[in-house]
């Protein structure tokens, strides 16, 4: 069945025919995945360090381009302890860089029925564009709580204000847009930022721990209810990282320890059996862990209806 066929089972002019949104329970905490788009981008940015020949065939192997895909991009809503926190937040407006299918956060949220001014607080994996892009919409911080927590790593705040990019292995353009986004947002959220050291308790079974790598103060939510637990790796895991958590992304600005730090997390998450949503994993990205080999597996659960 096409698209065009399938358009006819849902109506003249659907405003979606994917899902964006994809709800899980952990324990008593509500989580809910929201799909901010997808980002094209060249697939040499999946492993830059590594053999292009090896790069090609594990391409090939997953039935994705040579040159570029669409990488996925997810934040993702919490309701916990009478507060509602959201993970990341997306694009936002397109820094004319050609990434016109990303940027959907506050649309989507609108969707699933969740007003801006009841969100609590906000929680910060990094401060990359594609992660704090949303809050700086236009309206959007008029929208906000006055008293919105905006929760980050103390070393990320501090990286930005001289950031190191030579490191990286990014697209021409990118660089720029990442310094002049992450000033932007540092100076308009100033007052509402809440930063930590190493791990901060941000609501009931909520914790937000710095990893590095990535970028210095890159970070990963845990949350734990009930026996269950889910573990947000924001940039820490790509979908090639399973199997090569080897491979440098050319977006980490310390790609060695970022390597190391992936590796940590992969073994906790395979030892632990809990489950994993990452920013660029396919939507929706929630999903086990397993170890295969030398490496590991990645296990997606099966949707819940």
């Amino acid at each position: 069945m096409n698209v065009h066929n399938a358009s006819q089972l849902v109506g003249s002019k659907p405003e979606e025919l994917v899902p964006s949104r994809y709800a899980v329970r952990v324990g008593d905490i509500d989580v809910l995945v929201v799909s901010d788009g997808v980002l094209p981008l060249p697939t040499q940015m999946l492993g830059h360090n590594a053999d292009p020949a090896v790069r090609a065939a594990w391409l090939h192997d997953m039935f994705l381009p040579a040159d570029a895909f669409d990488w996925a991009l997810n934040v993702v809503m919490v309701r916990s302890g009478g507060k509602t926190i959201l993970i990341d937040a997306g694009l936002g407006a397109d820094p004319d860089l050609h990434l016109p299918r990303a940027g959907q956060t506050v649309k989507r949220l609108e969707a699933a029925g969740i007003d801006l001014s009841s969100v609590t607080d906000v929680v910060l994996t990094h401060m990359h564009m594609d992660h704090v892009g949303g809050l700086l919409v236009d309206g959007v911080k008029e929208r906000l709580r006055p008293d919105l927590r905006i929760h980050v790593a103390e070393a990320e705040v501090k990286f930005w204000e001289a950031p190191d990019f030579s490191h990286v292995s990014m697209p021409p353009g990118f660089p720029d847009a990442l310094r002049a986004t992450a000033k932007r947002f540092a100076s308009e959220y100033r007052d509402n930022l809440r930063t930590f050291d190493e791990e901060h308790e941000v609501a009931p079974g909520v914790v937000v721990r710095r990893t590095g790598g990535h970028t210095p103060g890159h970070s990963v939510v845990r949350l734990a209810s009930g026996g269950d637990a889910l573990t947000f790796a924001g940039d820490l895991v790509f979908a090639v990282g399973f199997e090569h958590p080897d491979w440098y992304n050319g977006f980490e600005h310390d790609p060695e320890e970022a390597a190391r730090a992936r590796v940590r997390l992969l073994r906790e998450l395979a030892q632990t059996g809990e489950m994993l949503v990452a920013t660029h994993l396919p939507f929706p990205s929630v999903g086990h862990v397993a170890v295969d080999g030398d490496a590991f597996r990645w296990v997606p659960v099966f949707w819940d209806y």
